[in-house]
């Protein structure tokens, strides 16, 4: 029989009663009710069910016995109303199925490692990393996907309206340093010689702008090789932009535009009218990190000042080298035990905190181990400092302002979930401005960019390249959602005698950047326009569309937190006759595979 479907699995209603249909996809379930056979048929789009009726086809229905779940079939029959009772509301197709009077077994299935049609059953990831094939089956991961297309089609429309062009960009280039490793390519033709995949279109973005087309945009493959976390993958898709003649504000009101539709046209969420700007230097010091989630309070105090007059030496001696103190307060946490204020003690531990200092405000005042290091005005100090009332939790960071900011931040975002501060439905958006355009290297012992080495330095601080760089601030700009750096950019260095500039800051021998960047210095020469650029993740955009904080979740075939793909089981050695080919030895250690 033909198995070209005349409907798909969630099309048939009860207008359609009477029809005489074809359609094919997966058994879902399987229920024999004695003299009748019903399958639930399933592909991407919903279910219908089918039934076998040894009245109608006693073909048909002995060939039903024998089918199991996960078999493709096609089925061809009536469409009829079910009987009365029997109607399934949670269905689309609930108040139809079909009589089938003919079908053809199309392909048939090994019993699956994990239920398909049981959402329910508990899988571990590497499970169905190893099956996602059968993992997309499910219809999680398609739902997720359908969205990604989505999202992809309402990028596409929405920069096409505002004038800019799409443009391909190569994914064999020259290694240059972008601040993670890069994956090489050997060449075969040039042996010895490696090309690298792109961090990001970075350069050949800003070569497009000197090329005279004003508008692009791009919708890349970026490779970085680094340690990976929950938002992380080697291999990533981002959405890439850049305009001449523009300024940071210009970018600020298209991503803002961009937010709205694509909130709008795939959650049904509007994006708010105005998002908030801070400054590098306020987010670090009110949240300990340059992408705060703002969507509940809990701000980081200094209580530096307080803290110095009181007689706890613990506060004290790190203020004394240098360190500072700061304090979370936790609404309504006095009800958090001694047992769970350690457990907090020990998360914070992982980070390098070697302790956590707790207070807790009760109807006589503040009570716990440490008060009696504080006078009564100091305690009456840390009160109004940190807003606190009866019933609330003091937790207080003493180190290093690196270390207390990195801990704090972790802790403040580990409460917010474990005590439900955070509405799942709410989105939180922030601009984050003003960052240093140099970081120092303790191993290089240099500066090294904060962004990149093509970040244009703020106009008010230019002079500084010469005299005190480390105190340079960038034209930069980040957007962040919900904690998540969704993307970053920054204007571009357009003059070479800056650009000649930012290089002598970063140390590095006009050799040294003749090798490196070269073509790019040269291409600055021959008339640059004025431009600015951002690179929003198009991975962690489908992570805050679909609410989930798993990258992988979001990717068709993802890789691992060690970077490997269990389905393909690679990274892997290759044939030696190609080693041979590109003049290349190698040792492969060999890799146990689930």
């Amino acid at each position: 029989m033909d198995y070209r479907r005349t409907h798909r699995c969630n099309d048939l209603r009860k207008k359609d009663i009477g029809s005489v249909v074809t359609l094919s996809g997966w058994v879902h379930r399987r229920r024999d009710h004695g003299g009748l056979i019903f399958i639930d048929l399933r592909d991407r789009f919903g279910l219908t069910q089918l039934i076998f009726d040894p009245e109608i086809s006693k073909e048909a229905h002995e060939k039903a016995s024998k089918l199991r779940a996960e078999w493709v079939i096609s089925a061809q029959g009536d469409v009829r109303a079910r009987g009365e009772g029997l109607t399934n509301p949670k269905l689309e197709t609930g108040e139809i199925e079909i009589e089938v009077s003919n079908f053809e077994i199309l392909s048939i299935a090994k019993t699956p490692p994990f239920s398909i049609c049981d959402d329910s059953t508990e899988t571990s990831e590497d499970i169905r990393l190893k099956y996602r094939y059968l993992d997309i089956r499910r219809g999680e991961i398609s739902e997720k996907l359908q969205m990604r297309h989505k999202a992809m089609m309402v990028t596409r429309t929405f920069l096409d309206s505002q004038g800019f062009l799409e443009v391909s960009t190569p994914l064999l280039g020259r290694s240059t340093p972008e601040g993670a490793r890069d994956y090489l390519v050997p060449s075969r033709v040039y042996p010895g010689n490696f090309y690298a995949l792109p961090q990001s279109p970075q350069i050949f973005k800003q070569l497009l702008m000197v090329g005279g087309l004003d508008r692009y945009f791009q919708i890349a493959p970026c490779f970085r090789d680094e340690d990976l976390r929950s938002d992380r993958q080697p291999e990533f898709t981002q959405i890439d932009i850049e305009i001449s003649f523009g300024y940071p504000e210009d970018i600020s009101l298209l991503i803002h535009d961009f937010l709205k539709v694509v909130f709008k046209e795939c959650l049904d969420y509007t994006v708010p009218d105005k998002i908030a700007t801070m400054t590098y230097h306020d987010c670090l010091e009110n949240y300990g990190t340059d992408r705060p989630d703002l969507r509940f309070d809990m701000p980081l105090v200094r209580v530096d000042e307080i803290a110095k007059e009181s007689e706890f030496s613990v506060f004290k001696d790190q203020l004394k080298v240098g360190g500072c103190v700061k304090a979370l307060c936790v609404k309504g946490g006095a009800d958090i035990s001694r047992k769970e204020i350690d457990r907090y003690t020990e998360f914070v531990g992982k980070f390098g905190l070697r302790g956590l200092g707790w207070m807790k405000r009760q109807e006589e005042g503040l009570t716990s181990s440490i008060v009696k290091f504080f006078s009564k005005e100091q305690q009456q100090a840390l009160e109004k400092k940190l807003c606190a009332e009866t019933g609330d939790l003091l937790l207080f960071g003493a180190a290093n302002e690196a270390l207390v900011n990195q801990s704090l931040d972790h802790l403040r975002r580990f409460i917010a979930k474990e005590r439900n501060l955070i509405n799942p439905d709410c989105y939180e958006f922030l601009w984050v401005t003003d960052f240093p355009l140099f970081e120092w290297d303790e191993d290089e012992r240099r500066p090294q960019s904060t962004h990149h080495p093509f970040t244009m330095p703020h106009p008010d601080d230019i002079e500084l390249l010469k005299t005190d760089p480390m105190k340079v601030r960038s034209n930069a700009y980040d957007i962040i959602i919900n904690g998540y750096e969704l993307g970053g950019g920054s204007q571009r260095i357009h003059d070479y005698e800056v650009q000649q500039l930012v290089f002598e800051s970063l140390k590095l021998d006009p050799q040294e950047v003749s090798q490196k960047f070269g073509f790019f210095t040269n291409a600055l020469q021959y008339g640059t326009p004025p431009h600015l650029g951002i690179a929003l993740g198009f991975d962690r955009l489908m992570m805050l569309l679909t609410k989930t904080e798993n990258i992988r979740d979001v990717i068709a075939f993802p890789k691992t937190q060690k970077a490997s793909d269990l389905m393909m089981q690679c990274p892997s050695g290759v044939n030696p006759r190609q080693l041979d080919e590109l003049e290349i030895k190698a040792s492969p250690k060999e890799i146990t595979w689930i």
